[in-house]
């Protein structure tokens, strides 16, 4: 890390004193926000999931982003059985976006809350967890003040059995995200672009925070879609994992390392194959990169530290 990065960094002791004093204010609440569109096949799962929580969230707002199918429904009659739940409908824009209208959904629910809170994550609603989940997460960053944002590993199923999502530790699962609210504010919130689930644990990890996926039965995360398939087909999600890569700045040594080792997960071979050809498209195309040149900068250096790691036989965690 260069001197001047280090200056403008906040110390350990600035950050967990604020992350104290928010916490305490805002009595540790959390809100949730979830945004939603045709999710009627899986929407049942997650609503009884959230149901079972031990400590629920103060506050969960789905938005509905325009669903044409049952969704409406199951969402208005769970409306009316959980009192801490809140629906936020938005027009139908006629097709899913993917990345960006995400987090547009996403804040078009959260600047609803009109309450304190310490907390917040944006969940997928295409997930099953523990009754314990919340209670569990919530405990990690009581006693961890630098945990910018956590989650559990992922799992999805395959032959009728779980099988793990490779995620690096460092990372924290798109699908549920939940950050310390001065966190995530003190890094922007999310980018409206498709990579934004690693621009956000990058810029955290560059200004001092840690951000973790735990390895823990209590925090298993089963996702019954598997994972980029939303864009019709997960062949179109692995290409566009490729050009979001490109977009967010990584090293194209990276991506190449990243294409081969999913070779080995569904759709065989083709699936990594389509990341290096969707990266490598989006850079003949001279495609619009993220602006923060600072971060791109940093973020090649933590690439290729990992890769100098795997070669030296560290392991890929």
């Amino acid at each position: 890390m260069d001197t001047d990065e280090r200056a403008r960094q906040p110390s350990c002791m600035q950050i967990a004193r604020s992350c104290v004093s928010l916490d305490s204010a805002a009595g540790g609440n959390l809100v949730v926000i979830s945004p939603c569109r045709d999710e009627a096949q899986t929407l049942p799962r997650t609503i009884a999931s959230m149901k079972a929580q031990t400590r629920p969230p103060a506050l969960w707002v789905i938005v509905d982003d325009g669903s044409t199918d049952e969704t409406p429904a199951i969402l208005a009659r769970a409306a009316r059985e959980i009192p801490w739940m809140r629906v936020v409908r938005r027009d139908n824009r006629g097709f899913r976006k993917l990345g960006g209208g995400v987090i547009d959904a996403f804040y078009a629910g959260l600047v609803t809350v009109d309450i304190e809170y310490g907390f917040v994550a944006k969940m997928d609603v295409d997930l099953e967890f523990s009754p314990h989940y919340l209670e569990h997460v919530l405990e990690l960053f009581e006693s961890d003040p630098l945990l910018a944002a956590a989650s559990g590993k992922v799992y999805r199923y395959a032959d009728d059995a779980l099988v793990e999502e490779f995620m690096i530790d460092e990372m924290v699962a798109g699908q549920f995200k939940l950050y310390r609210r001065n966190a995530f504010e003190a890094i922007g919130g999310f980018v409206r672009e498709v990579m934004w689930d690693g621009i956000d644990f990058h810029s955290a990890r560059m200004a001092g925070w840690r951000t973790t996926s735990f390895h823990d039965s209590e925090l298993r995360i089963v996702h019954l879609r598997a994972m980029g398939s939303s864009d019709r087909t997960v062949y179109r999600g692995r290409l566009r994992w490729g050009r979001g890569q490109w977009f967010m700045g990584s090293c194209f040594p990276y991506v190449l390392a990243s294409a081969v080792f999913r070779m080995k997960e569904r759709p065989w071979i083709v699936g990594g194959f389509l990341i290096a050809a969707g990266y490598l498209a989006a850079a003949f195309a001279r495609a619009p990169r993220y602006h923060d040149l600072a971060f791109r900068k940093q973020l090649r250096r933590w690439q290729y530290r990992r890769l100098a790691d795997v070669l030296r036989g560290r392991g890929a965690r």
